[in-house]
């Protein structure tokens, strides 16, 4: 992936069990829950994706099994409309 000065390279990951499907979706782009696919390259669990994002403050969740899911390893986080929690990049 290029870079440009208005945009850079970030890397989602997100533990989950294997085989299935997991996306990211956010401010970015306009919470789409399929849009973005993360991949679990070892059928570990780990599942990547890296995405070229706008710079700036972007809220996200990722989407497994149906169900929007917080990362809990990110520490920045906030209440949305809906009273439960979005995580928060700054790019």
């Amino acid at each position: 992936m290029r870079q440009n000065p208005k945009r850079k390279e970030v890397t989602f990951t997100f533990m989950y069990v294997p085989g299935k499907e997991v996306f990211v979706a956010g401010s970015f782009n306009k919470w789409d829950p399929k849009a973005i696919q993360l991949v679990d390259h070892d059928r570990s669990g780990s599942y990547t994706v890296t995405i070229l994002l706008p710079k700036g403050r972007h809220e996200f969740k990722f989407f497994a099994d149906e169900n929007w899911q917080v990362d809990p390893f990110n520490s920045e986080s906030v209440v949305n409309e809906y009273g439960s929690l979005n995580n928060v990049i700054v790019v």
